[in-house]
């Protein structure tokens, strides 16, 4: 067939600006993945410092992202504001974060109704530009605007670093306050929980990079953003399971996996923090990073898997490069990632291990406990089962109990009666289901309470047991695997100096 040139040989269709602009801002970010997305550009664009500002005032509220990157002339930052500014088969830098040219409107679309970018490159003049959905939506044209109001200027302060950079500017955030009124107190402390939001998810998204001495550094409101490591690389009770390399043609994917410690392992301050901004049971799971960037934070990417209590410390890190988008299913938002199927068998096999091991952590608190009969009265706790039917008693062979039952007179019977009430009213309905639904809320042996409290229900224990006949040396042992001291090893050690000093 010939090529046809002529008018008749074709319809030219363009899209309706008005309804494109506001399609485009249904790729389903959040706050935090958008603001995510602006930073890939500025690291992508060399810079070694961002700022962020969340300014609160009613429905004028509005947020800036600077760097100190490349920044862009003026031809530059046009063609950036362009949408889908580039194609996704293009062949990319390894460093590049980006992939569709979408991300600086797209998730800047989703969160406010009026962009403007300001840039500066090194040796050129600054650049501006706006992107106004009202204004498009008026026109119907996609007009690019080069003027802007006192108001919007206002917001623009000079860059931080003169020399060059970038400015990134949402305004009438509707998505976010909407027409709320200054004074709405309830709005304004939803504004400030949503800043708590972004960092934890910064601190996480970008930790690789944060991490790096001179790398990048990053502000919210002037105060820093601190890594948060999803792997707990510096603890020493983390299990770094063998490590394996599959060559994907010109390509090597890397996969880490990792058993975290046991809370009896670690600081309370260091369990809280590992949780993660959505918490223990849904941080497990596959880490995607591509060219360091996280991707995909806990997820068992649809291999069968449910994320379950027992298995919650288990994490595994997985490395793509660039060139592995496609088969990866990445998103716009880079927030979603599905393995190709050459190696989802692969993929199977190494979560079924880290979660058979990071059961058995779980399960066994960090160490295996011993429990002869010796040693039986090292939980106050026993689980028992009757004609198929499980309960729980009172371990009245722990030594802090067995002592109470000594108490001669009236108390005896006041004792004997208090464990049995104790015993009959277990809540285990309500413990059930509070662990299922919200399991990180759930407080720790003594969490919270002064060392000096601590060390009292430890004496108490120790002298009982000397009482029943065990050595010293002995009754410290066992103290040290006795619930729930083995959580404060630190503690017993300090208390057994003490004894042998004879202070206690």
């Amino acid at each position: 067939m010939a090529n046809q040139t002529n008018d008749s040989a074709y319809d030219l269709v363009e899209p309706r600006a008005s309804a494109m602009i506001e399609s485009l801002r249904a790729f389903g970010y959040n706050l935090q993945t958008a603001i995510a997305d602006i930073i890939d550009n500025s690291i992508s664009a060399k810079a070694e410092k961002i700022w962020l500002t969340f300014h609160w005032n009613g429905s004028d509220s509005y947020i800036s992202i600077e760097d100190n990157g490349k920044g862009m002339t003026e031809t530059e930052l046009v063609n950036a504001m362009r949408p889908s500014s580039q194609s996704p088969m293009e062949i990319r830098k390894p460093d590049d974060l980006g992939r569709f040219g979408l991300g600086l409107k797209t998730a800047s679309f989703s969160q406010c109704r009026k962009l403007t970018v300001r840039s500066k490159a090194s040796g050129y003049s600054v650049a501006t530009r706006q992107w106004n959905l009202d204004y498009v939506t008026q026109t119907g044209e996609w007009r690019l605007l080069k003027s802007f109001t006192a108001e919007t200027l206002s917001k623009l302060s000079d860059f931080r670093e003169n020399s060059q950079g970038t400015i990134v500017l949402w305004e009438h955030l509707d998505q976010i306050v909407g027409s709320t009124r200054v004074d709405d107190q309830k709005a304004h402390n939803r504004f400030l929980e949503l800043i708590e939001v972004v960092e934890r998810h910064l601190a996480m998204v970008f930790h690789r990079f944060l991490e790096r001495h001179n790398q990048l550094r990053l502000w919210i409101n002037d105060a820093p953003v601190e890594p948060w490591n999803p792997f707990l690389p510096n603890e020493k009770a983390t299990q770094n399971l063998p490590e394996e390399r599959f060559q994907i043609e010109e390509d090597s994917l890397l996969i880490k996996p990792y058993v975290l410690p046991h809370h009896s392992k670690i600081s309370q301050q260091t369990y809280n923090k590992a949780a993660g901004p959505d918490g223990w049971n849904a941080q497990q799971g596959f880490y995607v990073y591509r060219n360091e960037r996280l991707l995909v934070a806990g997820d068992w990417l649809g291999l069968g898997f449910q994320k379950e209590e027992h298995h919650k410390l288990a994490r595994i890190e997985v490395n793509l490069t660039n060139s592995m988008d496609s088969d990866w299913n990445i998103d716009v938002k880079k927030s979603r990632a599905r393995p190709p199927a050459f190696l989802r068998s692969d993929l199977k096999r190494i979560a079924r291990l880290t979660r058979q091991k990071a059961m058995e952590i779980y399960r066994h608190r960090g160490k295996v406990v011993a429990t002869t009969a010796a040693e039986e009265y090292i939980f106050p706790w026993e689980r028992r089962v009757k004609h198929g039917k499980i309960f729980y008693l009172i371990n009245q062979e722990h030594p802090l109990i067995k002592e109470a039952l000594r108490i001669d007179g009236e108390f005896q019977q006041v004792i004997r009666a208090l464990i049995r009430l104790l015993e009959e009213t277990v809540p285990v309905q309500r413990i059930w289901l509070d662990s299922s639904v919200e399991p990180e809320k759930h407080s720790q042996p003594f969490e919270g309470d002064p060392p000096e409290e601590i060390v009292e229900v430890m004496r108490q224990v120790y002298q009982a047991m000397i009482k029943n006949g065990l050595k010293p040396e002995d009754a410290r042992s066992r103290l040290v695997k006795m619930e729930p001291f083995q959580r404060f090893e630190e503690l017993v050690n300090s208390f057994g100096k003490n004894l042998d000093k004879g202070d206690l």
